[in-house]
C-alpha cells in the first residue's frame, strides 16, 4: 500500500487544505483516498444489485451532443452495469485549456478522466503528486477484459508501465494490420491525380526524375487540364503543408534511404539498433536540395509553408492538385481520381515505417483514475467494460440502432451466428461526422482478431490497408522502428527541453531551404547548431531506452518485422 504524503505538498503549494492524513490513506476535502486494491472483486462485479454513482470527466466534439448520458453508448452501459456516471463534459476545442485547471481543483475533481489524452510528462507529474492512482493492481484484480489484452500482447502492458513499475493510465489501442502492414506504418502518403495522368498519356512515376517530369507536364499543360476538367483557378502540380501534411515520403530514396518521416522527433533506427537523427543524414540533405529544385521550377505550391488545413482542402476540392499528401486522399478530393504515389527511387528505393507503428495505434495516457475516487475498484470495474470486444469498436467508431439517425453499425451476426457489429453504408454522409455524433472515445482495445468476429473493418481503413500492403510494404527495407517507450520523468523533461530547440531548428530550416536553397556552409552551420542544442544527449536518451527495450527478448520478436 502506498503512503499519500506528497499530496500535502501539492495541496499546500496551491493554498488548499487537507483535513486529515494518517495510516495508509488520507482524507482530502472529505474524501477518503486509498491506493490499495483491497475491495472484494465480487462487490464490484457488474451488473450491480443496487445502482451506484461514479463521477467522470470527458470531452466531446464541438457541435455534437454535450451530455454524455444522452449518447446511446452510455445509456446502454448504464442499463447493462447499473452504474450511473455523473459527467462533467468539456468541448474538445477547449479541453487543453481547461484540463490542467481541473486537475488542481481537488474539491470538484471527478473519480476518473475518461478522455484525458495525457502526455508522459503529465502522467508522471500527476503520479508523483499522487493526484492519480497507480492502476497495475486494479487491472489484475478488477479488469479482466484489459488483463486479457495485456496477457496476449505483453508489449502493451510494458508500454503502459513506467520505470518504477507503475501503470498510471488506461490505454487506447487500435490494431489495423500488423508489423509492416499496419495502417500506421505510413502517415502522410503521396497521392497523384490519375485522371490527369491518363489524359496526358503519362504513367505513374517511379523515380524522382520521372516524378519531376510529370510535375512539369502538369504545369506545361495547365490550359488543357483546366479546359478538359472545368477547373476554376490555377493548376498546382504539387501541394502539401510542410511539417504537417508533409512530403517527406518522397525523399526516402535519397542517400541511405531513411527519409524524415518523424517530423516531431526526426529519428529513425538503423538495422543495428542505433538511433540516428534523420535530418542530419546525407540523404536528407540531398532530398531537401531536390525539393528546392522543384520549388524553383514552380512545381510546389507557394502556400505549402503557411496554409491552414481548411485552405489546403478547399483547393483540393476544387480539383487543382496534381499531387498532394495526406492520410487519406478522400479528405482532399475523391477516391476515384487518385492513386497512391509509389516509393520514388533516387539513390535507393525505400519506405521507412513510422516510429511506434509496428504495435499499431496506441495512446498511453487515454484515461486516468484520480485520487478522489471514493470507490476506485468500482470505477475500474466499470472502465473495464470499455475493453469488451463488442464495446470497444462502438466507443471507437459509433454504435447501432439509434432511431431517426445515421448509425455507424448494424447489429448483425458473424459466421458462427454470434453478435457482430457490421459497418453500415453511410451513402453521402461524412463518416467523421457520423462517428463524432455517436462514438465516445476513451480507453478501448480493437484487436486484429476482432475483425469479422466482433466487428467488420471500416471501409476507409480497409482501402488504406490495401494501399499500404500493395504499394509500400515490400519497399520497407528497414527492420526496426522506435518503439513506444515510457521514459522516467527526469528523462522525459530533459528530452522535451532538448526537442523544443532541435525540432524548431530542423523544421524552420526545412521550410527555408525548400524555398530558398542552401549551401554546404549553411549545412555545416546547421549541424553545429544542432550539436549546440544537445543533439548527442538527445540521441543518447533515445538510445538508452531502445537498448533497455530490446534487452527483454519478449519485446524484440514483435517489433522486428523483416
Amino acid at each position: 500500500m502506498r503512503m499519500k504524503k506528497r499530496i500535502i505538498a501539492a495541496v499546500t503549494a496551491m493554498a488548499l487544505g487537507v483535513t486529515s492524513l494518517s495510516g495508509c490513506g488520507s482524507t482530502l476535502f472529505g474524501y477518503k483516498i486509498n491506493t490499495a486494491a483491497s475491495a472484494d472483486p465480487d462487490s464490484v462485479k457488474l451488473p450491480l444489485k443496487e445502482k451506484e454513482t461514479i463521477t467522470g470527466l470527458t470531452s466531446y466534439p464541438s457541435g455534437t451532443e454535450s451530455d454524455p448520458n444522452k449518447r446511446a453508448i452510455f445509456e446502454r452501459l448504464e442499463k447493462k452495469t447499473n452504474v450511473h456516471v455523473d459527467w462533467t463534459a468539456i468541448s474538445s476545442d477547449q479541453w487543453s485549456d481547461k484540463i490542467s485547471l481541473q486537475m488542481v481543483n481537488f474539491s470538484t475533481l471527478s473519480d476518473f478522466i475518461f478522455s484525458a489524452g495525457f502526455s508522459d510528462s503529465d502522467l508522471l507529474k500527476y503520479g508523483e503528486q499522487e493526484l492519480i492512482l497507480p492502476l497495475e493492481d486494479y487491472i489484475d484484480k478488477y479488469m479482466p477484459n484489459l488483463k486479457k489484452v495485456f496477457d496476449k500482447y505483453p508489449e502493451y502492458r510494458k508500454m503502459c508501465t513506467d520505470t518504477n513499475g507503475h501503470i498510471w493510465a488506461l490505454p487506447w489501442i487500435e490494431q489495423l494490420g500488423e508489423g509492416k502492414t499496419a495502417i500506421q506504418t505510413v502517415g502522410n502518403m503521396g497521392f497523384i491525380n490519375k485522371k490527369w495522368l491518363d489524359y496526358l498519356g503519362l504513367p505513374v512515376p517511379t523515380t524522382v526524375d520521372e516524378f519531376e517530369q510529370t510535375l512539369l507536364a502538369f504545369k506545361e499543360h495547365e490550359a488543357d487540364l483546366k479546359a478538359k476538367f472545368n477547373i476554376d483557378g490555377s493548376i498546382i502540380p504539387m501541394s502539401c503543408i510542410v511539417n504537417d501534411q508533409d512530403p517527406a515520403i518522397i525523399i526516402n530514396g535519397f542517400g541511405e534511404g531513411y527519409g524524415d518521416n518523424d517530423s516531431a522527433r526526426h529519428i529513425a533506427v538503423t538495422d543495428d539498433k542505433k538511433v540516428i537523427c534523420t535530418a542530419e543524414q546525407e540523404g536528407y540533405k540531398k532530398g531537401i536540395q531536390w525539393l528546392h529544385k522543384l520549388y524553383s521550377e514552380g512545381l510546389i505550391d507557394k502556400e505549402s509553408f503557411t496554409q491552414e488545413w481548411s485552405t489546403y482542402v478547399a483547393k483540393g476540392k476544387s480539383g487543382r492538385y496534381g499531387v498532394c499528401f495526406t492520410w487519406d486522399v478522400a479528405n482532399i478530393d475523391n477516391l476515384e481520381d487518385w492513386v497512391p504515389l509509389p516509393a520514388l527511387t533516387a539513390d535507393t528505393t525505400n519506405i521507412t515505417p513510422q516510429n511506434g507503428s509496428f504495435t499499431s495505434g496506441f495512446d498511453r495516457g487515454r484515461c486516468v483514475v484520480t485520487a478522489m475516487a471514493k470507490n476506485p475498484a468500482l470505477v475500474c470495474s466499470w472502465l473495464d467494460q470499455m475493453y469488451d470486444p463488442l464495446q470497444s469498436p462502438q466507443n471507437n467508431w459509433g454504435t447501432y440502432g439509434e432511431k431517426d439517425k445515421f448509425n455507424i453499425f448494424e447489429l448483425s451476426t458473424n459466421a458462427d451466428g454470434e453478435p457482430m457489429l457490421k459497418h453500415e453504408d453511410l451513402g453521402s454522409e461524412s463518416p467523421v461526422e457520423v462517428r463524432e455524433a455517436q462514438c465516445v472515445g476513451g480507453p478501448l482495445a480493437v484487436l486484429n482478431e476482432y475483425y469479422n468476429k466482433y466487428v467488420t473493418c471500416p471501409d476507409d481503413a480497409q482501402y488504406r490497408l490495401d494501399w499500404i500492403k500493395d504499394t509500400y510494404t515490400n519497399e520497407m527495407h528497414r527492420n526496426y522502428v522506435y518503439p513506444n517507450v515510457f521514459m522516467s520523468r527526469e528523462d522525459t523533461e530533459t528530452l522535451s527541453n532538448l526537442q523544443a530547440d532541435i525540432q524548431k531548428e530542423i523544421n524552420a530550416k526545412k521550410s527555408d531551404w525548400i524555398m530558398n536553397g542552401f549551401t554546404d556552409a549553411d549545412w555545416d552551420a546547421y549541424i553545429k547548431k544542432l550539436d549546440a542544442y544537445g543533439m548527442d544527449q538527445y540521441l543518447s536518451l533515445f538510445q538508452k531506452y531502445l537498448d533497455a527495450y530490446y534487452a527483454d527478448d519478449t519485446s524484440s520478436g514483435r517489433l522486428l518485422c523483416g
